[in-house]
């Protein structure tokens, strides 16, 4: 076991029901802490409150505890700690590495079409900066008149400062090319925290020292280190594991009305039988 203490985390977003994919992340992580005699955190990102119900969390715990997937600690909820992370944009925004934007999609959309096409980076289409480019005045102008507005992160003057990044994937070194990152939101007037910030704030405060999530999150590493560095927080280690994949190789997702805990415990299925469902059949909870 390692010198250090294992903490992990399970952070769905309470949007919807549980699915397979979820069970499968939870697994993961709680069967890392429980192995290293660690702990395994609870997490609600529920910073949408537009989206966000109480009936899916509460029936996110339910499902949880019946699986037997049991947490440490108190759960916590990202609509109760906004101030954490007005306090990491204040930070980022006194190093002078944050700017607003005020674009529409149709404006990036007009942009990239008079460019000839959007260049292309880690995480798909990257901002063409159409923004960053604005003046000190035309900026003060514009948020004088109470123009709707992201903060982006300057990933330049960003890597300015921290230079190339890596960190711990499995048991080997990785890094990517910090332009590869783009311009990233990190809040917007509805969402006082993109999932970008509000993860990396999260894992640090809650002293988080493996990540582990699905690969499709592999590449916001390099988003969330660069974040680490600049806003001097520790730098957990991450693991990623494959996606569930339906019949026809699609991944299981909310949107895809993939197979809810709820619906599978009210067809009878025992916590065994969803655990080997989703993959988890190894190390099962007892």
């Amino acid at each position: 076991m390692s010198a250090d203490p294992v903490v992990t985390r399970f952070a769905p977003s309470p949007t919807g029901y549980l699915h397979l994919g979820h069970v499968r992340s939870g697994f993961e992580g709680w069967r890392a802490a429980r192995d290293a005699d660690g702990r395994f955190l609870l997490r609600l990102e529920d910073i949408d409150q537009g989206r966000c119900r109480e009936e899916f969390a509460a029936a996110i715990l339910d499902d949880l505890a019946w699986l037997g997937l049991a947490w440490d600690g108190e759960v916590r909820r990202q609509s109760e700690h906004l101030a954490d992370y007005r306090a990491a944009l204040r930070q980022l925004d006194a190093a002078g590495l944050l700017y607003p934007c005020f674009c529409t999609r149709r404006d990036i959309q007009a942009e990239i079409a008079r460019a000839g096409g959007a260049p292309q980076g880690a995480l798909g289409s990257l901002y063409p900066g159409i923004c960053r480019r604005l003046g000190r005045e035309e900026r003060a102008e514009r948020l004088a008149a109470a123009a709707d507005c992201a903060l982006r992160l300057d990933v330049a003057a960003a890597v300015a400062r921290t230079g190339t990044l890596d960190w711990v994937e499995g048991g080997h070194r990785e890094s990517l090319d910090p332009a590869a990152l783009g311009d990233v939101v990190l809040a917007r007037k509805e969402f006082p925290a993109s999932y970008h910030l509000a993860v990396t704030v999260d894992d640090a405060l809650q002293g988080v020292t493996l990540v582990t999530r699905g690969v499709d999150l592999a590449a916001a590493t390099a988003i969330h280190r660069l974040l680490q560095a600049l806003l001097g927080l520790p730098t957990p280690r991450y693991r990623h594991h494959p996606l569930l994949t339906d019949a026809a190789g699609k991944r299981l997702a909310k949107r895809d009305n993939a197979l809810t805990i709820r619906a599978l415990r009210g067809a009878g299925k025992e916590p065994s039988e969803i655990l080997g469902m989703a993959g988890c059949a190894s190390t099962n909870p007892t």
